[in-house]
């Protein structure tokens, strides 16, 4: 009965850990998220400040990130065709990369790895890499741009998926190719359905990148239909900051009255702005939770 006590005791214990951890997770959403509903006066007078409970409830921080809805809405398709397009090619590209590597009768596994890993180690830098984007590629204001400089997908990603790859047995493949099937036939009838752990850990990973992609569209894009979400709502806070600033300078020659009667929602944009950029990831995210630790335990431990 002690035994069971104290059994009890440890439980609960771990049971209030997590729920603290848990809480602090979740906390910071839910402020974020009423912050973003609250009216502006109340958020920046210091008498209130933040509330997980909104205050003065308003839509206003909503309605002027979306005041040019178009442009919100392509940049939400821009951002969800390459997130979606450049993971899916880029998981194909990387998995038929760490096949070859993973299989002990590949003569130049060795070597190849080497190279994979040296990439991880050095980088041309910012201005080689946009001369050859821009000259040599053609890649400014071009919607490829997004999708073929990382269709490779990284050499992390190669190396954890050739080690999880290498904890499938040799045996499969063996018996496939016994009944006539080629190397292509078993890595994708056999590796890449039993590696739907990894494949999905590291979909995940990247389509978070490229779903927070902003330096693409600010190095390489002109056109405004071409714009990343990201970018276009970083665009958004920076107007509505140099609209502050005028109002706390007015140059010679405006209406200081116009610019006192604008009410300008500037911290409160900023956590809808939060909201509207991370709300789709936050939906996705539980469609990939129960395979992440098997995928980078499996890979990043074995091999």
């Amino acid at each position: 009965m002690n035994l069971y006590k104290k059994g009890s005791r440890h439980l609960i214990f771990i049971h209030l850990f997590f729920i603290l951890v848990s809480l602090a997770f979740i906390l910071p959403l839910l402020l974020v998220v009423s912050i973003s509903l609250s009216d502006e006066s109340y958020v920046t007078n210091t008498a209130y400040g933040y509330s997980l409970l909104p205050r003065g409830f308003t839509l206003i921080a909503y309605q002027t990130a979306f005041a040019n809805t178009r442009q919100i809405v392509t940049a939400y398709l821009v951002t969800s065709s390459q997130a979606v397009l450049g993971t899916v090619l880029s998981c194909l590209v990387l998995g038929m990369v760490a096949y070859p590597l993973s299989r002990s009768n590949f003569a130049y596994k060795g070597i190849v790895t080497f190279i994979v890993f040296f990439t991880m180690l050095f980088n041309a830098g910012l201005i080689p890499t946009y001369v050859v984007y821009a000259n040599t590629f053609r890649f400014l204001d071009n919607y490829w741009v997004y999708i073929l400089p990382g269709l490779a997908g990284g050499a992390w990603y190669t190396l954890l998926v050739r080690t999880f790859f290498k904890q499938i047995p040799e045996s499969l493949f063996e018996s496939a190719k016994i009944d006539g099937a080629r190397e292509l036939t078993c890595f994708f009838r056999i590796a890449v359905p039993l590696s739907k752990p990894v494949f999905a850990t590291v979909g995940f990973m990247m389509l978070i990148a490229k779903w927070n992609d902003w330096m693409t569209s600010l190095i390489y894009i002109r056109n405004p239909d071409l714009y990343t979400l990201q970018y276009l709502l970083q665009r958004i806070i920076s107007e509505q900051e140099f609209i502050k600033g005028l109002m706390a300078r007015p140059p010679a020659g405006i209406d200081t009255q116009v610019l006192t009667n604008y009410k300008l929602p500037l911290e409160t944009v900023r956590y809808a702005v939060c909201v509207i950029a991370a709300g789709p990831m936050l939906i996705v995210f539980p469609l990939f939770q129960k395979y992440l630790v098997k995928g980078l335990t499996v890979g990043a431990v074995k091999g």
